[in-house]
């Protein structure tokens, strides 16, 4: 009868070396993430009316794919006119019908006044004279606005705007999406993504924004609570969504949150009763803010932040 081993080292016999686990290890990370990006890219290839294999086949021997969330396809086929121009980066949709309406838009040398004319990437289109180009890489820059900047894309007095702040930032065309008076600082998104542009000012969207207001005088309490209940402004009626002493020793400070996009809406409301706003900063704009950004300058949003833009609605 054979005597069994003293020692305890069976359980260890074998075991693989670490070089065979690590490499184990890699090879099931390479399995889950290739099924990952198989899955995304069904269902990308799904929302653009293409096969997945056509996007693989189409995606082989580049090297490396190419993110969908900043590129755009080549051939998007036909798409309203007002759409190509705040895809190309010209301005956001409603300025881009304004300007096809007032006449500064052709489309293979015929003036188009129709905004919802449809075009392809492959019909010259210009703009004063300008050829416009679908819009590839897609920019997204959180602008900490200052005053004394309007946020127009050219302002033919010669005054100061926002892209020249971001000037050097990216040579893309972007612009900024909803508008801040020259008075107002704070939160401004500019990019060349008409589509997130559209969303993001559109008034079904409900998108919030949260300003700083600083008043001429304290806030008396009877007109907070007409402020509260509405105010009938010369365009309508005009209401908030919550309203607050920012800081309650000084009721000077008030804090506003809106969700509408009418012009000048939070200084107008707070004129009808008599009051002058010495200051408003924006400090929340669909749930972006202005932290670590100091006044004048800016920031390109991550990738999550993107994400979270895209799938911001009605009532977030």
């Amino acid at each position: 009868m054979q005597k069994k081993p003293s020692h305890n080292f069976g359980k260890f016999s074998g075991r693989k070396s670490n070089a065979a686990i690590k490499e184990q290890f890699k090879q099931e990370k390479r399995k889950i993430k290739k099924e990952r990006e198989e899955f995304f890219e069904k269902k990308k290839a799904a929302k653009r009316g293409t096969s997945f294999s056509q996007n693989r086949e189409g995606n082989r021997g580049q090297g490396t794919e190419v993110q969908p969330s900043i590129t755009r396809p080549e051939n998007p086929g036909q798409m309203p006119l007002n759409k190509f121009l705040a895809h190309a980066g010209i301005a956001a949709r409603r300025e881009a019908a304004e300007m096809i309406q007032n006449g500064l838009v052709k489309v293979n040398g015929v003036l188009i006044t129709e905004p919802g004319h449809k075009v392809t990437s492959k019909d010259d289109i210009r703009v004063n004279n300008k050829k416009a180009f679908l819009a590839k890489n897609l920019v997204y820059i959180l602008l900490n606005k200052p005053k004394d900047y309007i946020t127009t894309t050219d302002d033919p007095q010669g005054r100061k705007t926002v892209l020249d702040i971001i000037s050097k930032a990216t040579r893309e065309r972007v612009y900024p999406v909803g508008r801040l008076d020259r008075n107002t600082s704070g939160v401004l998104l500019l990019t060349n993504d008409g589509e997130l542009a559209q969303k993001l000012t559109h008034p079904s969207n409900e998108v919030k924004k949260v300003y700083h207001v600083t008043l001429n005088r304290p806030l008396e309490k009877n007109d907070f609570d007409k402020i509260l209940a509405g105010v009938v402004l010369d365009d309508g009626p005009a209401s908030v969504d919550v309203l607050a002493y920012a800081d309650i020793k000084d009721k000077t400070q008030i804090g506003v949150e809106i969700h509408s996009g009418r012009n000048r809406i939070v200084r107008r409301i707070f004129e009808s009763l008599g009051y002058d706003v010495k200051n408003l900063d924006r400090v929340v704009f669909a749930g972006l803010t202005k932290k670590n950004i100091e006044r004048g300058k800016f920031r390109f949003l991550t990738e999550k932040e993107v994400r979270d833009l895209k799938h911001f609605g009605k009532g977030k």
